[in-house]
């Protein structure tokens, strides 16, 4: 048998659905232990590699040229079952790396690494099934240590929401608890993006009852906020994630949610006054900008009024 045909039997025998036993699974797994046609499944490596690395292994070491296009098939129907299976920690060196980072990495897990070094020795059976019984609690601490790098956030009504690492979810943090209670007061949360999860909030029902019809995520604010008293909606970017709201912006925005029945209020959010001055050139009129750094101060850039929709 090859390579490929033993790496797929390893992943079928650890149980994973038939979904993930196939050629690309079982190259990255080969890929992930550095392990080559003529190597030897005693003599495995741990490096840490993103799915460029992945994809490089493929291509030169099994003469995969796999498209640039299925980086995301690696990633979603490969790579997140084996983290979500214990198989494989994602950014053990940093686990509060966002991830939009570009060191976003992976790394076989060490105790599956000592059982995929028995693999075609005596020892093999009875080691898979002592690594069965052991993978529940050993999932339960890599999701442990996952869950202590998110950014945690309370919410207006006193929930709370986690989100991924990295500073664009600290500054959502910040919105969401120092933004709203100041220059919202009782807004309800409609809307949360987040680098790891772009709808980890949607309230797809009150956004329709405002007349907001809107399907392309990839389109919406950071965070969109509700004053039913004032029937303001805020549409609030965080810099660290696409930009300010800029003139190119505020007319997407403002055709995005042209048939909103309530006004709208455009605010540009930034963690500090430093990378303020860098897009003061750029960011539109009729805009707010609030800094994480000085929550409790606003500014408005021109028109007939200090905040409001116009």
């Amino acid at each position: 048998m090859s390579k490929i045909d033993d790496a797929a039997a390893i992943i079928a025998a650890l149980g994973f659905p038939r979904a993930q036993v196939n050629d690309r699974s079982a190259l990255t797994l080969l890929a992930l232990l550095q392990l080559r046609e003529d190597g030897s499944w005693q003599n495995l490596e741990a490096p840490l590699l993103g799915i460029r690395a992945i994809l490089d292994f493929c291509r030169n070491d099994y003469q995969r040229p796999y498209a640039e296009n299925s980086r995301e098939s690696f990633r979603k129907e490969t790579l997140h079952q084996f983290v979500a299976g214990g198989l494989v920690l994602q950014n053990p060196d940093e686990p509060s790396r966002p991830p939009n980072s570009p060191k976003w990495c992976y790394q076989i897990s060490p105790v599956a690494k000592l059982l995929l070094s028995s693999y075609n020795t005596p020892q093999w059976a009875e080691n898979l099934s002592a690594y069965a019984n052991e993978l529940p609690t050993l999932t339960a601490t890599y999701m442990a240590a996952r869950d202590m790098a998110m950014v945690p956030c309370t919410l207006p009504d006193g929930s709370a929401l986690m989100m991924s690492p990295g500073g664009h979810s600290e500054l959502i943090r910040d919105i969401i608890e120092q933004f709203a209670p100041r220059f919202a007061p009782g807004a309800k949360v409609l809307y949360v993006g987040d680098t790891g999860n772009k709808g980890v909030i949607h309230d797809t029902a009150a956004m329709l009852k405002l007349g907001i019809d809107v399907h392309e995520r990839g389109k919406m604010p950071d965070a969109i906020l509700y004053l039913e008293s004032k029937n303001w909606l805020y549409l609030i970017e965080s810099v660290t994630s696409v930009g300010p709201v800029d003139g190119k912006r505020h007319a997407e925005l403002s055709h995005l949610f042209g048939n909103a029945t309530a006004g709208l209020v455009y605010v540009t959010a930034f963690p500090n006054r430093q990378l303020m001055a860098r897009f003061l050139t750029v960011l539109a009129w009729e805009t707010e900008v609030w800094c994480a750094e000085d929550p409790s101060h606003l500014i408005h850039f021109n028109g007939d009024r200090f905040l409001g929709p116009h």
